[in-house]
Formats: C-alpha cells, sequence, structure tokens
C-alpha cells in the first residue's frame, strides 16, 4: 500500500471514530464504581484480571473497606482473604492498602484531579490515573492503552507499525484525536476489540470499519 498521508489518515480517523460511535453506543468504563476512590481501587485491581472478576469482587470489599481511610487501617491478610477469587491478589492488597494510605497522607483522604498528582500515589501509573480522571472527573488528560486498545491502534494502522508500546501508542492516538474524544475512544475500542475485533479471530466479516481496515480480512 503506498505511504498514507496526515490529511488522509486524519480523514480515515474521522470515519472510524464515527462508525464506532454509531456501533457502539454503549460504550462506557466498565469497572463497577461508586465515586473516584472506587474506580481507583478497582483499576489498580484490574491489571493482569478480567474487570468481570474485579466486578465480582469489589462489592465485599467496598463493603467492608468503603473509605480510605478505613481500607489504610485494612490487616493485609484480611484483605487478600477478599481478594483471593483475583489473580496476584497478595501483591494487589499490598497495593490497595498502600495506595489508600497514601490517599489519606497526600490528599487529606480525596483522590486529587491531576495527573502529577496521582501519580505520586502509591500504586498509581499512567493508565491507572488516566481511568480515573477521564471517567471519574471528567477529565481528558490522556488515551487508556490496554491490549484491546493497542491490538485495535495497530491493526487499524492509527499508529505506525513500529509503535508498539502503551506510552507510544498513547502518544500518537493522542494527537490523532482531539482531546474531547481521548476517554471515549478508549471505550470505543475496548468494546470494539472485545465484541468484534478479536485477538485470534477477528470477525472482519461483520466489522463496520472492515473497509477502512488495512489488516481486513475481506
Amino acid at each position: 500500500m503506498p505511504r498514507e498521508s496526515k490529511a488522509a489518515k486524519a480523514a480515515r480517523a474521522e470515519e472510524i471514530w464515527e462508525l464506532l460511535v454509531e456501533a457502539h453506543p454503549d460504550a462506557h468504563c466498565e469497572l463497577d464504581h461508586r465515586n473516584p476512590f472506587e474506580l481507583a481501587v478497582a483499576t489498580i485491581l484490574s491489571a493482569q484480571t478480567t474487570d468481570v472478576r474485579v466486578n465480582m469482587t469489589t462489592p465485599a470489599l467496598f463493603e467492608r473497606y468503603p473509605d480510605a481511610e478505613s481500607l489504610a487501617a485494612a490487616r493485609q491478610e484480611d484483605v487478600e482473604e477478599l481478594l483471593k477469587s483475583i489473580g496476584l491478589f497478595r501483591s494487589k492488597a499490598k497495593n490497595i492498602i498502600g495506595f489508600a494510605q497514601g490517599v489519606l497522607d497526600r490528599s487529606d483522604g480525596e483522590l486529587p484531579r491531576t495527573l502529577k498528582e496521582l501519580v505520586s500515589l502509591p500504586g498509581i501509573g499512567r493508565k491507572t490515573a488516566n481511568v480515573v480522571l477521564g471517567n471519574a472527573f471528567d477529565i481528558n488528560e490522556g488515551v487508556v492503552v490496554d491490549t484491546h486498545v493497542a491490538r485495535l491502534a495497530q491493526r487499524l494502522e492509527l499508529v505506525l507499525k513500529k509503535t508498539t508500546t502503551p506510552p507510544a501508542i498513547e502518544r500518537e492516538l493522542m494527537a490523532l484525536f482531539p482531546r474531547e474524544r481521548w476517554t471515549l475512544l478508549s471505550h470505543l475500542l475496548i468494546f470494539h476489540g472485545r465484541r468484534v475485533c478479536d485477538a485470534r479471530k477477528p470477525a472482519c466479516e461483520r466489522c463496520t470499519v472492515s473497509h477502512l481496515c488495512p489488516a481486513s480480512r475481506v
């Protein structure tokens, strides 16, 4: 294929956006939460674990530890017992307790609303901070790049072929799409990845953006 111009890529990205919005009007964060604190904890727990499994685990966790103060004072073995059904439960118990302690020590129990302040908290990296800012505070600070987002960004060639790391993929997606779309963009790509563009067997024959995808099999 001839090299795509910057203008042509932007036009294709715009059409992909419009079609995905139409195909997945229900795209949203699938981690159950009632407030920013719960979302941050659930996001920490979601590493290498499905959202479904996290959502099965967090009700009992949040019933016992509803805020940063109660979780910060928790015994690790008690938290581990509540997290036993998810992967890496011991390290995750330590991480969320440390996070809660950091919220109390540095933010007086309230989650900060800036990327710089959030990533200074224990257990919070840029990805988790982007999830919290975008979904709890409606602040588009970046694009959340999980395995689905990375796979679709590469298959659709929204990023350069040599772009493979999450930070690099995020930078290119941020440059391609307007800031106000960054949070929803992640949800759209995740929903499309789960429902249509499977890692092993993408359903190209029923993909709404197949005609815009260089990796399409049809």
